[in-house]
């Protein structure tokens, strides 16, 4: 539905066609090969291979590829790693739709398009110490609730070095508890719980 109603929109503009759409990321990558569209809209998550992923195999092969990535996630930490990655534009699913028409133009012009208030999470990310990529395995574990003892048996690590891990998340992402550390984590899009799919 989501998909079908931005090709719609799309549709309208005098300015614009949609070429092609894909129902997961494998086949996004594919149809953007295929097609070589102006400017690509990616959502974040998608089955099979998810949004960043996409991009990257994308501009593998079409390092000038423009892509949008449009999410229902607006966290610090998914913005920054979609920018990181190559996106010329990030969005959220509820935008209005001159702002996702303004940042189709604006990309294919080839510049960048952010709105103030993720440019304002941006630049706070960019100034936090990030998560090694233990750390991010751990905190992962952590979110579902696990102890530091299952946390140790799943990543086949000793308790101990789980609770050194733990104590630097804690310190990175200024949490003073489990609670608040995941608290946190989900809120900023370091982590997320649920995988919800819709591909663009």
């Amino acid at each position: 539905m989501v998909r079908e109603g931005l090709a719609a929109l799309i549709n309208r503009r005098r300015d614009m066609k949609v070429v092609s759409e894909a129902v997961n990321g494998q086949q996004a990558c594919e149809e953007f090969l295929r097609h070589h569209p102006d400017v690509a809209l990616l959502d974040l998550r998608m089955p099979q291979m998810g949004g960043l992923e996409a991009m990257r195999a994308i501009h593998q092969k079409q390092p000038k590829a423009r892509v949008i990535i449009l999410s229902t996630y607006g966290g610090e930490e998914d913005v920054y790693r979609a920018i990181r990655a190559g996106a010329k534009a990030y969005l959220l699913k509820d935008c209005p739709r001159e702002q996702l028409l303004e940042a189709i133009r604006e990309v294919h012009a080839g510049r960048t398009f952010i709105l103030p208030t993720l440019a304002v999470r941006l630049a706070a990310q960019l100034t936090r110490p990030h998560l090694t990529g233990r750390q991010m395995e751990v905190l992962q574990i952590l979110v579902t609730g696990k102890s530091n003892k299952e946390i140790a048996a799943q990543l086949g690590i000793t308790e101990g070095t789980v609770k050194l891990h733990v104590n630097q998340i804690f310190k990175k992402v200024g949490a003073g508890s489990r609670a608040e550390a995941i608290t946190v984590a989900l809120r900023e899009g370091i982590v997320h719980l649920t995988e919800p799919y819709f591909a663009l």
